[in-house]
Parts: C-alpha cells; structure tokens; sequence
C-alpha cells in the first residue's frame, strides 16, 4: 500500500518530480561518460602495445618468463599450435623465437633481440610490414633480415649491408652467421627501434641451433574480452606442468602502472563530481521537503502514524533515484557503445604524433559492465542516504508550527 501511495505522489507535482529525476539523471550520465572516455583512451593505447608486438596472449615453457632462456623453449608439434587454435577466439596463433645476439658492422658492436617470425603471420598479428621503411618484407625462405632505424644508424650499416650476428645459441652451442639487411624498420619507440632484429623462423632456428622449436606461441584474438575467455579454455587444453599460458595483463605491467596512476587522479575528479551532485541532489529533497511541509502537518494533525509517513515520503525519494539512474543508463550505454565502435578520428599534429608511437589516431570510449553498474549503485546509495533527510524532518515535525509555515 505504502509503495502506491509512493509511487502516485511523485506524480502529483510532475515538475518537481522532474527536476529531481533530472538531477540524479545527469549526475550517473556524467560519471560514466567521463569514465568510460578516460578509460576507453587508456585501452586504445594498451591495445596498441599489445598488437604492436606482445599479443594478448603468449604461450612458453613453464619458467620461461621469469628467466627469458633461449634453453626455456619447446618443440613446435602441430598438436601443441592446434591445440593453442582450439579457443573459438583464437583466429591465429604466430610462433617466434627470440633471444638476444651481438650485431656487428665493421668495429661497431652493439646488444640486440633477435626474433625469429613467420612472417605472414606475423605480419597478421602486428602488421610488421607496415613499418617497413626502406627496402622489403622479409619471405618465408629469406638468410636475411630486418632491422629496425636506430640500430642500423648505430652500425652505420643501410640496405644491402652486411650484419654479423653473434650469439650463445640453444644449450650453449656457439652462434655466429652474417646477413644481408632486406628492410628497415621504423618504430615508434626508441628503444624498440635501437634493438630489433627480425629474422624469418627457419633461419633464426639455425642460427640459434634450435631446429623446429619456438620459445613462445602467440595468440591472436580481437580484445581483452576474447582473451579472457581463451584463457579459461586453453587452461584446460594444454598441459599447464609443461606450459605457463601468460596474459596480457603480465606481459605490460609498467603500462598498467601508468594506468592506475591515472586513474587515482581520475577518481579524485569523480568523487569532485560525487559532492557537486550530492549538493544538487539535496537541493531538490530540501527544496521537496520545505513545499510539503503544510502536507505533513495536515497528515499528522489527522493521526496518520509518523514513522509510515517518513518510510512513505523515504520510498518516493527512492523512486525518484531509481527513475534518474535508469534514464541515466538509458542515454549513457547506447551512447557509449556509439562511440566504442564508432571512434572519434584524430587529425592533425595530435594523429602524427599518436602514430609515431604506433597508437591508432582515435579516442573511442570503454564498454566494461563495471563502468555502468557501479556509477549507477554509488548515485542510488547517495540518493537514498539524502532521502533519510525529509523522513527525520517528519518523526520531529511539530503540526501546528508545519500548518502555518
């Protein structure tokens, strides 16, 4: 009876019912727009760290990440690359092998990662033929290799020059073999430009004296939604005593790091934002509470019980909350989903620098469930908080004294 009598006196003064709706309406609108941007902002640059090189998911020997040994590698068996495949999400799965070498041109010497790729799908995964500079992409078949700018400026070496590599191969054979530079690679980053040394798969397992092995398998899926779930399956596909199925989320820490930092100075605008409509929201209940106070005299001069006139008037203050966040999440979640698959193109000084870094030139926002439930449940629990206000007025109103106000 109670919850009737609620719900028809908040339609009673359509305006102020408006105006308080409004209110909250704009208050969970705001949080999860500003939200959803910055982190949409953040998982288009982590994204693109991801497909530049690490992928959302690798596959290696068991202790191969915490130690980086080119002894920590694996058979490459057509059942371990199906079995990898099985995920529905997985659309490819990209071998390498990497370890690190000596690159010498005449008396120049300097430390390098070499990686062995399949270099079709490898350029599926990260687009590493794009980034070719000078001269060509490297073939299945090619004893040559590609070099990214900062290390052939190092060398003084250009296309065509001959690059001797010198390493500690598989078991501590000895590693030693000279190669002709096919391309040049521009990257973004310095330090990834300074070292990168590409070699296709079949010459690097040479080199290395590791034939028909890879030290670790890369899973290509869409997002971090789809790697989430072809982890769970590929922990039940593979042997996890022989293989360490690494996420995304370890491969990136630092970038990760970044990201929470931001996010603390984030949170600090939020809960500015909390307050301001905290106030707003008081605003409509006290200016709510002082328009009926002739109302609730009237009702407890007549003998209507006190504590159910406060519950009452407690429950329409509820519903009013509840009507806000809902026609707040109305607007923002189609909104939001607008701009996930429809990205704000960014042009300008602003895009060349966004693509020098190899970052894709958009701002596009972030669909995660979280951004919607937890605004909506923070400004439901402010509103429902500041609705005990009006129910205290009304257990301590003095009807004669409400009457003639």
């Amino acid at each position: 009876m109670l919850l009737k009598i609620a719900w028809r006196n908040i339609w009673r003064n359509r305006r102020r019912t408006l105006i308080t709706a409004t209110s909250i309406f704009f208050a969970v609108f705001f949080a999860i727009f500003m939200n959803s941007f910055q982190r949409g902002v953040w998982d288009n640059v982590i994204n693109n760290v991801i497909r530049f090189y690490f992928g959302f998911v690798q596959v290696h020997q068991k202790g191969y990440w915490e130690e980086q040994s080119l002894d920590k590698t694996f058979v490459l068996t057509d059942e371990l690359v199906n079995s990898m495949g099985s995920p529905k999400q997985v659309q490819l799965v990209v071998p390498r092998l990497e370890s690190f070498a000596l690159a010498s041109h005449g008396t120049l010497t300097r430390g390098t990662l070499v990686v062995g790729i399949d270099p079709e799908k490898e350029d599926k995964l990260t687009t590493l033929a794009s980034r070719v500079s000078q001269g060509e992409y490297l073939q299945a078949e090619d004893k040559a290799v590609l070099v990214g700018e900062g290390l052939a400026e190092r060398l003084k070496i250009g296309l065509g020059d001959t690059l001797v590599l010198i390493s500690q191969g598989y078991h501590g054979i000895n590693a030693a073999g000279k190669y002709h530079i096919k391309g040049l690679l521009n990257f973004g980053s310095p330090e990834l430009s300074n070292q990168m040394v590409y070699l296709p798969l079949k010459e690097c397992q040479w080199f290395f004296g590791a034939e028909n092995m890879a030290t670790s398998l890369v899973a290509h899926v869409d997002d971090k939604f789809a790697a989430a779930k072809a982890i769970r399956q590929l922990n039940t596909e593979l042997d996890t005593a022989a293989y360490e199925i690494i996420a995304w989320q370890q491969m990136i820490p630092e970038i990760l790091e970044m990201k929470e930092m931001k996010d603390s100075s984030s949170k600090i605008m939020l809960w500015v934002l909390y307050l301001i409509v905290t106030f707003g929201i008081f605003g409509t209940v006290l200016m709510m509470t002082k328009e009926r106070q002739y109302e609730f005299g009237i009702l407890t001069s007549i003998g209507m019980n006190r504590s159910k006139l406060a519950f009452s008037v407690w429950i329409e203050t509820v519903f009013l909350g509840l009507l806000g966040v809902l026609l707040g999440l109305l607007v923002s979640v189609p909104l939001t989903m607008y701009f996930y698959y429809n990205p704000i193109i960014v042009t300008g000084e602003l895009a060349e620098i966004y693509e020098k870094f190899g970052i894709e030139p958009s701002l596009s926002t972030s669909i995660d469930p979280d951004l919607y439930y937890t605004q909506a449940i923070v400004v439901f629990v402010i509103t429902s908080v500041l609705a005990i206000y009006p129910a205290l007025k009304i257990l301590r109103l003095k009807p004669v004294d409400a009457m003639r106000s």
